[in-house]
Formats: structure tokens, C-alpha cells, sequence
């Protein structure tokens, strides 16, 4: 496979020079005391400003399944730039935004065919969010304001997403950024522990939304928000039977159910979407990341047939149907780059390669269990969270484990003390080799 150059930068990367850069979840002035800067990229790899070459263990951040720098896309994106940069996407379109909604449909479940593009997974979720409220509101239960969340869940960071979050530290600078919200119990249960898949005990818990609609009245809630595998918070695969039950009980009180793919979606779990690896069809999916490969910023929201029409034929004639969307929603360029990506994956059948490789990689995950720091892994498809013991606070170990595997020339998504792990679908078994070894070396200093 070819491979395009990522551009370099001469900047002097001085402290004076970096300062200026409030980076996201990062700690800044370690950071910055320390940077540790990726300049060039090319397939499973990314290289230092001192040409270090450092394997990628998640993907960049879960987005580049095709791996990196790939110049299909690059191309698609610089002859779009060159031809139509730019196009209102209020009461204006370009066909690339059509072509990409019957691609992203012709993956989803059947069913959720109509596709809302913003910008990123944040984005997606509170577009999600919006469309529960005007859905309900078209079939005159606009009552329906509660949402339901989960302990421990991840929905990105704008308002609607981190007042439905269940991570402590993502809200609990913030307040109460939303009245109604509802979270059930997490999953993650001792029974569970060191279970590759899905785990046997916790099904029972999805009945807690059955509690929240004897709490609140059977028509108040309009959607649960759930994410298939909670990716970001260490990847917490669900337990076997829970989000059938979670179906059958919204399905039952009139609530929607939204499965929040932005990790998950695009062959994660060795399908276009954990809705088909687990045989369940929500009611709307959000999706981001590895719908560009990464190399544009976008995301989108899958909604079922009936939602959509719902709102549109409530509407009055002559006005716009959802008062909704972003300046960018729909780029000329994020859709060129969805469509050569999404090209990307049916040729070389990534998908498939993924699900192949599967087992291999969660074979080399599961083998670190026998190291004395080592507390729990889970896995499921090409997606694995290592859980070491926690050191003198919670996520300390962690954050270290990331900058040793990064100075031993491995990159690794970390949340508190649990190493995520990701890798593209182009990925060999020598690559999958080199990752459990270098994992291995690093948690044994423990």
C-alpha cells in the first residue's frame, strides 16, 4: 500500500512557542515540560519530530481503521478542495453529501436509511438528543424530556453529551449542565472479570430503565443513550441478553433507543456496526472517527425511516422540517474523504480482515493476564482494554504506562489505569506480536 507524507513543521518547539496551544485532556504543563509530538505518519506507524518511528496500538484515536496517510483519500480531499471547497448546507447541497447518506445507509441496519451530517461524535450526540425531542414532540408527547445514560458512559463533551456522561471527572467541573437525565448501573462486575466477550452475569441491569419509568411516569422519557461497548471509559463489553432486554423495555414504554457508535462503528466489531455484531436495531445511531479515517472531522446520526418522516410531515409547508445543523455539517471535502474511506474499506474487505484478525489480537491481549499488575482485561472484536492495578491514586499507573509505551515506541489510548487498544484493520500479526510484547515490558515494571 502507498502512502502519503503527512506534512512536517520547522517550528521551534520551545515552551514559549507551545504555550500558547490549550491542548485537550491533556495535562499541558507536564506537556509541555515533555512534548511528545507526532510529525509524519504512513499505515500502522507514526514518526517523531526526532524520526522515532512508533507503532499506533488505537488507531490515532479510534478513527484511522485503513490505517494512516492513505493517499486515496488525500487525493479525493485535494481535488475537492480544487473543484468546490465550500457550500452552504442551509437550503443549499453538493452531491457528495447525497452520496455519502446512501453509503452510510447502505451500512446500517435496515431501516435507519435517512443520515444528518455534523462534525464530530459530540456533535452527533446532541444532534441525537434534538431529534428524540422533535420526534416526540411531532407525535404530540413533547413531555418526553427525560434521557437515560448509563454510569460510566462516554457521549463526547458538548453540553447534551457530558450532562448524559458517567465519567466523574468529564462533569463534575461543570454542574448541572441538563435538567432529566437518568443514568442506569454500569457493567463492569466482578463475575465478569477477565471474560473475553460478552459477559455472562448482568443482563438484569438494562431493568433499571424499566425502575426510571416507574419513577418519572411511562411517557416521559424520550431515548437511552447507550454505546454498544463503552468504549472510552476501558471498554466495558456488554453483558449476554443485556441490550435485547434494553430493546424489548423501550420498545414496550415508546422510548428511543440510541446506540452510540463513534467507536464501534466501521468494523470495530468485525461488522460495519456492533448493532449487527450483537443483533440488536436501535432506533438511531451516532457514528464518527473511522467514518473519514480520521482525516477529515466529522460525524453523522442514522435515524430510522419513521423517525424521519415523522418530523418532516409534522412540519407546516414552506418551513424548514428540524431547525437544526452546523456551518459545516456535510463538508465538500469531510464527504469526499467519507467516500473514499468507506471505497477503502469494501475493496480490501477491511471488515473482514478485521474479523479475522480478531481472534489473533485478542489472543495476545488476554496472555498479559498472567502479570501480577495486571487487574482485568476485556475484549471484544479488534477492541481491548488491559486494566492494571491502580498505584498511589487511580490513573496514576495509567498515565505513566502511556508515556513508557510511547519512549518504547508504542502509541496507546489510556482512561484512568486501563490501556485501550485499537488497532487498524491493516494491521499483521507481526504488528499484534510487537504490541503484546511491548504491553508486556512495560506493565512488568510494576
Amino acid at each position: 500500500m502507498g502512502a502519503v507524507a503527512c506534512a512536517e513543521t520547522d517550528m521551534d518547539m520551545t515552551l514559549e512557542n507551545l504555550e500558547r496551544h490549550w491542548m485537550p485532556f491533556t495535562n499541558n504543563r507536564e506537556f509541555k515540560r515533555e512534548p511528545r509530538l507526532f510529525v509524519r505518519a504512513s499505515g500502522m506507524h507514526y514518526w517523531t519530530a526526532t524520526g522515532r518511528k512508533v507503532l499506533d496500538g488505537s488507531s490515532g484515536l479510534f478513527t484511522s481503521a485503513a490505517g494512516h496517510c492513505r493517499p486515496e483519500i488525500a487525493t479525493a480531499v485535494a481535488q475537492q478542495l480544487q473543484t468546490l471547497d465550500f457550500t452552504p448546507s442551509f437550503m443549499r447541497g453538493h452531491p457528495g453529501a447525497f452520496a455519502l447518506a446512501d453509503g452510510v445507509a447502505a451500512l446500517t441496519p435496515p431501516g435507519l436509511d435517512h443520515v444528518f451530517f455534523c462534525n464530530s461524535g459530540s456533535e452527533a450526540v446532541d444532534t441525537a438528543m434534538k431529534i428524540a425531542l422533535a420526534y416526540h414532540l411531532a407525535r404530540n408527547e413533547g413531555q418526553r424530556s427525560y434521557f437515560v445514560s448509563r454510569e460510566r458512559a462516554y457521549h463526547g463533551v458538548n453540553i447534551g453529551g457530558t450532562a448524559l456522561s458517567g465519567m466523574v471527572r468529564n462533569r463534575e467541573a461543570f454542574g448541572a449542565l441538563m435538567p432529566a437525565i437518568l443514568h442506569l448501573r454500569h457493567t463492569l462486575l466482578p463475575e465478569n472479570r477477565l471474560t473475553r466477550g460478552l459477559g455472562r452475569t448482568g443482563a438484569e441491569l438494562a431493568d433499571d430503565l424499566s425502575r426510571f419509568v416507574n419513577l418519572v411516569g411511562e411517557k416521559r422519557i424520550a431515548a437511552v443513550f447507550v454505546e454498544p461497548i463503552a468504549g472510552s471509559t476501558g471498554v466495558l463489553v456488554p453483558p449476554r441478553g443485556y441490550l435485547e432486554r434494553l430493546r424489548e423495555i423501550s420498545t414496550r414504554y415508546g422510548i428511543l433507543l440510541v446506540f452510540d457508535e463513534v467507536i464501534c462503528g466501521f468494523g470495530r466489531t468485525g461488522e460495519p456496526f456492533a448493532a449487527t455484531s450483537f443483533g440488536v436495531t436501535p432506533d438511531i445511531i451516532t457514528m464518527a472517527k473511522a467514518l473519514t479515517n480520521g482525516a477529515q472531522p466529522m460525524g453523522a446520526v442514522a435515524v430510522r425511516d419513521s423517525i424521519y418522516r415523522t418530523v418532516v410531515d409534522a412540519a407546516p409547508d414552506g418551513a424548514p422540517e428540524f431547525f437544526h445543523g452546523y456551518t459545516y455539517s456535510a463538508h465538500p471535502a469531510a464527504c469526499a474523504a467519507g467516500l473514499a474511506t468507506l471505497e477503502i474499506y469494501r475493496s480490501e474487505q477491511l471488515f473482514a480482515k478485521g474479523r479475522e484478525l480478531s481472534g489473533y489480537f485478542l489472543d495476545a491481549m488476554f496472555a498479559l493476564q498472567d502479570l501480577p499488575a495486571v487487574s482485568d482485561v476485556r475484549g471484544f472484536g479488534m477492541l481491548a482494554g488491559i486494566e492494571i492495578k491502580p498505584g498511589k491514586a487511580p490513573g496514576v499507573r495509567g498515565g505513566e504506562l502511556q508515556a513508557k509505551l510511547f519512549d518504547r515506541g508504542l502509541h496507546v489510548k489510556t482512561t484512568g489505569d486501563v490501556a485501550i487498544m485499537a488497532p487498524a484493520f491493516i494491521a499483521s500479526r507481526a504488528d499484534i506480536d510487537l504490541m503484546g510484547s511491548m504491553l508486556r515490558e512495560a506493565i512488568a515494571e510494576y
